[in-house]
């Protein structure tokens, strides 16, 4: 019937006690039996195929029961209103007041229209050859490639493209930190994905020089933790404090990786005294020194360089061998050798980066639509996909249908209260992250999305 139906009936149900979903059904057949005649029975219209099976969700909790009826109808739409207005008759669901209210009669041929129109879209955009490129857009694509890496895979997981071949690499929280280490031109950047390290990424840490890069919160201790567990770190980073890897501007994100600290340094620290001095350790003060303009560390300072998009250890090869150890071989004689290598060290790692500085603006953070939404007292909700622009946005009243009827994203923002129900559909739906104005109690908590406190992303 699902297949066949013109309408679906979407309708909203309340009652003041625990019920169950054969106390539902039972109520909709009892109480709109010869309400409509014997041409709107609702068992004669079943057994004629022209409206399908009544669908029932019911959630408890707190003494009352909440729930969706859904029912599909192939009658004209005359007939279908009248069916969906009989049903907010109903006044008792078994032992129990109750309330049917009937939100929304969809155009079942409409939603597939709009499904039709979207995929023509995606078709458009990429079956079809462009038009012959100018020769500026040519150029700016060859250069737009040399700064801005592809994102990639390793084993399932986000990554930058030099990862499966290079000999460090840097560990990450999400598919977003990636993107913008990719971004500023870091290219062997990994994400496990959440606090559960895969196998597939400690396996990795063993075999390559491994610098973890975290968010500055509890969550990014915890993902260290592990990690240093189940894989094999040599240097830690973290963003400053309240802030993710993915809001960093490209100073400070530069800054800290130069900045890292030696896991047993951050170790001892961490044993010897709270974890919060134990960040600051591996920040380096980054709070309160970071270079925000992406400068490079004064001489005496022993940044890691960064060479074809890649972060390298101290003790890498590349380091100290070519050409760069022969200048320095050249001035030992007058003290400066050691000093102009390490120069040459910064300037290369500049050099890889410095297209940066005239790419566009990089796409909004997290923090960014935060600000935008619950900051400025927006009233609405907003869904985030993958690359972070905005996928759908609503009042914040219809949080839970705007989460329920989306096709999933990243990150769900909202300037209202997070309730369960809008929580649990999240979690359906594959959003990874929810912020709030708000957090309502939560009788259970999926684990994910993580439901993160909007403090972190407010001044």
């Amino acid at each position: 019937m699902q297949d066949t139906a013109k309408y679906l009936i979407h309708a909203k149900l309340s009652a003041d006690g625990v019920i169950e979903r054969s106390d539902v059904v039972g109520a909709v057949f009892g109480q709109t039996e010869g309400l409509l005649g014997d041409e709107m029975d609702l068992r004669d219209l079943q057994d004629a195929s022209k409206v399908g099976r009544i669908d029932v969700s019911v959630e408890t909790e707190g003494g009352q029961s909440f729930g969706d009826v859904t029912i599909a109808s192939s009658l004209d739409k005359v007939e279908t209103a009248i069916l969906a207005a009989s049903l907010e008759t109903i006044s008792r669901v078994g032992p129990c007041q109750a309330r049917i209210e009937v939100t929304d009669i969809e155009d079942v041929r409409a939603a597939k229209r709009r499904i039709v129109v979207q995929r023509a879209k995606e078709l458009l955009a990429d079956s079809f050859e462009e038009s012959v490129l100018t020769s500026d857009e040519l150029h700016e694509e060859v250069r737009e490639s040399v700064r801005v890496g592809r994102m990639d895979d390793y084993e399932g997981y986000p990554a930058g493209p030099n990862v499966a071949d290079g000999d460090a690499i840097v560990v990450v929280e999400g598919r977003a930190d990636v993107s913008r280490l990719l971004d500023f031109g870091v290219k062997n950047a990994v994400a496990v994905e959440g606090t559960n390290v895969p196998e597939e990424v400690a396996v990795l840490t063993r075999e390559r020089t491994t610098t973890a890069f975290l968010d500055g919160d509890r969550g990014g201790e915890l993902i260290l933790r592990e990690l240093g567990q189940v894989g094999d770190v040599d240097f830690v980073a973290f963003a400053p404090e309240g802030k993710s890897v993915e809001e960093l501007p490209r100073g400070e994100l530069l800054a800290a990786l130069r900045e890292k600290t030696p896991y047993e340094v951050y170790v001892e620290a961490r044993d010897a005294a709270d974890p919060e001095s134990a960040r600051e350790v591996a920040t380096g003060g980054t709070s309160e020194t970071a270079r925000t303009d992406g400068s490079a560390p004064a001489i005496g300072e022993t940044p890691p360089p960064i060479r074809d998009g890649r972060i390298e250890s101290p003790e890498s090869p590349s380091t100290t061998d070519g050409p760069g150890s022969d200048a320095g071989d050249e001035d030992s004689a007058d003290g400066d050798g050691a000093s102009a290598s390490l120069t040459d060290d910064v300037a290369e790692s500049e050099a890889d980066v410095a297209d940066a500085e005239d790419a566009e603006e990089p796409a909004p953070t997290l923090g960014d639509h935060v600000r935008e939404v619950v900051g400025s007292h927006s009233d609405t909700v907003r869904l985030l996909d993958a690359e972070l622009e905005t996928a759908a946005e609503a009042p914040a009243g219809h949080a839970y249908d705007t989460v329920d009827g989306s096709d999933g994203g990243y990150a769900v923002v909202l300037d209202g209260t997070l309730d369960q129900r809008t929580l649990d559909a999240a979690a359906e739906r594959g959003f990874e992250h929810a912020v709030a104005r708000e957090t309502g109690e939560f009788v259970k908590q999926p684990a994910l999305p993580h439901v993160r406190p909007v403090d972190g992303f407010l001044p």
